[in-house]
């Protein structure tokens, strides 16, 4: 039987990238999706290219920094699948940039999107997931935020905060049945790293990759996954660390 038959799961950031792999992955495992995204005609070409037993995805533009436009959009969701049962958070913004040479602009929109975006999210679902007793929350991380590394403090704090903020969750939520946790994937092959130049990418990899290579979405996706399943019932609060060793905690 598929993992997740029967279930229901709300991707943020779900038009490419890894969002767009934990969304098909899922539905090989028997979810009905919800794919969102800020590009709605990628959310769409996502949720009609989707393969799996299940049918009946829905697709909707969503910014998740903004409150009107997160409500609107998981209730649209929630409407047509029926409620939602796992929610992921791989929508994110990266950039880089000195301390020093950081507007403040940039270092509030990293936040913005990063942060409040998640917590904006999981506000949107837990009611439903507590009226069910059951519920999924993956949230998204980063290897940089463990390690730290220069010109990325904004990315990095902005990801230290979604595991912090993750944890305390977590222990608010549990007692309904519902799990918290979060992925925290190192340097993945992804359209986010397509601008860096080719020589950055093979230094990063010589350098911090003990595995020797870039991740691939589909790894990160087989993590999420397991915490999105019943599986994971025992995890709460956690950080899952999928990074080829370029952070060993």
């Amino acid at each position: 039987m598929a993992i997740l038959a029967g279930k229901t799961a709300a991707i943020t950031g779900g038009a490419g990238g890894i969002g767009g792999a934990i969304a098909q992955r899922f539905a090989e495992e028997g979810a009905t999706l919800a794919v969102l995204d800020l590009d709605r005609e990628g959310a769409e070409k996502t949720a009609a290219a989707l393969r799996g037993p299940a049918t009946g995805h829905f697709s909707a533009a969503i910014d998740v920094g903004e409150e009107a436009s997160v409500e609107a959009a998981f209730a649209a969701a929630g409407e047509a699948l029926g409620g939602i049962d796992i929610l992921v958070n791989s929508a994110a913004i990266a950039g880089a940039a000195t301390v020093e040479e950081m507007a403040v602009a940039e270092w509030d929109r990293m936040l913005h999107i990063n942060l409040r975006g998640t917590f904006l999210c999981c506000r949107a679902v837990l009611p439903g997931m507590r009226r069910n007793k059951w519920g999924r929350i993956v949230n998204f991380a980063s290897e940089v935020a463990h390690r730290g590394n220069p010109g990325l403090s904004h990315y990095a704090a902005s990801k230290a905060a979604v595991i912090a903020f993750g944890k305390c969750l977590a222990l608010e939520a549990i007692g309904d049945g519902i799990c918290v946790n979060t992925l925290s994937p190192g340097p993945t092959d992804t359209a986010m790293l397509a601008g860096i130049d080719e020589e950055v990418i093979a230094k990063l990899v010589n350098d911090m990759m003990p595995i020797g290579r870039l991740g691939e979405a589909r790894e990160i996706a087989a993590a999420a996954l397991y915490l999105a399943s019943d599986d994971a019932a025992f995890c709460v609060g956690t950080t899952l660390n999928v990074n080829g060793g370029s952070y060993l905690q």
